[in-house]
């Protein structure tokens, strides 16, 4: 038994018409023939009745369909997961990201991978953008998603996602209900920010912000997650400017709320920015792991 043989059987098995068979075999009716006769000699019995009008499977071959599909199923994978070895599409990916890429796309991004690449075990780090730069220079990081443009040279990149930051309000606050709000309306009011050591392009954005629209935060809290900076304002102990897909968190106590400030056009024109980052001799040199993975990405990203 060979797995050709396999494949002839289930065709005409659907078939039930050796002429339609051959024809989406892409061959003539006497080898399909011949080779089914050789398939159920090299098992025992007869697969098939046939006469002049017609054909149809026997019991023995209405039992052989389902394990034929399976045996056909297996050399399948058996195949892939050759080659996927021989290209190096097992073992492991180690990749960075900072918390808000969790709202961002990077769940979605990873199921689709995974589902591709069942072998390779993606590992994931969250740290802050500038942790992410050193981890990927010296080589611990395979890729990383950053919300920095200070990118040093060597390194390949994705704009993986941009938006606009938001007010983040605890939920009794009493410009909770507006559409939108004048930034200037927070003033006096007790500021949660990511640390600078964490984020410094949007740490300083922040206070940038809000010097255009009039007035130097009250910055009481720095914190080392976006997420922590959320959670403490649902706490009413703040308010805060975050990026607006932080609003996938459905944090209990907090509203969102966009802002009117304004702003000098390098701001406005660089919003909140996700960068996916990699070392471009990585996937030049030959790492079909991490050049898929970056495939993937640019895939979601053109969705």
């Amino acid at each position: 038994m060979e797995f050709r043989h396999l494949r002839y059987f289930l065709v005409l098995a659907e078939e039930l018409h050796f002429g339609r068979a051959a024809r989406r075999l892409s061959m003539s009716q006497p080898p399909l023939s011949l080779n089914i006769q050789q398939l159920e000699a090299s098992i025992g019995t007869r697969l098939f009745t046939r006469n002049s009008k017609q054909v149809a499977l026997t019991a023995a071959g209405k039992a052989f369909v389902p394990a034929a599909r399976s045996l056909l199923d297996q050399a399948a994978e058996a195949a892939a997961l050759a080659k996927d070895v021989g290209q190096g599409m097992a073992g492991s990916l180690s990749l960075g990201f900072a918390g808000t890429m969790l709202y961002n796309g990077l769940p979605e991004i990873l199921a689709r991978f995974q589902a591709q690449h069942p072998l390779l075990r993606v590992m994931l780090k969250e740290l802050s953008s500038s942790e992410q730069l050193i981890e990927l220079a010296h080589e611990r990081l395979d890729l990383g998603f950053v919300h920095t443009t200070r990118v040093p040279p060597g390194l390949s990149q994705i704009l993986v996602a941009s938006q606009a930051f938001v007010c983040c309000l605890p939920a009794g606050h009493a410009l909770g209900g507006e559409a939108s709000l004048p930034l200037a309306l927070l003033q006096g009011e007790p500021f949660a920010v990511v640390s600078r050591t964490v984020s410094p392009d949007y740490h300083d954005r922040i206070l940038q912000t809000c010097l255009e629209a009039g007035f130097y935060p009250e910055i009481r809290y720095e914190l080392q997650h976006w997420l922590s900076v959320v959670a403490l304002v649902s706490r009413g102990m703040g308010v805060a400017l975050v990026p607006a897909a932080l609003q996938q968190s459905a944090m209990p106590g907090t509203v969102f709320v966009p802002f009117m400030a304004p702003v000098p056009p390098e701001v406005a024109s660089t919003p909140y920015q996700t960068h996916c980052l990699w070392k471009t001799s990585r996937t030049s040199g030959g790492s079909a792991a991490l050049a898929s993975f970056v495939d993937a990405v640019r895939a979601a990203v053109t969705v």
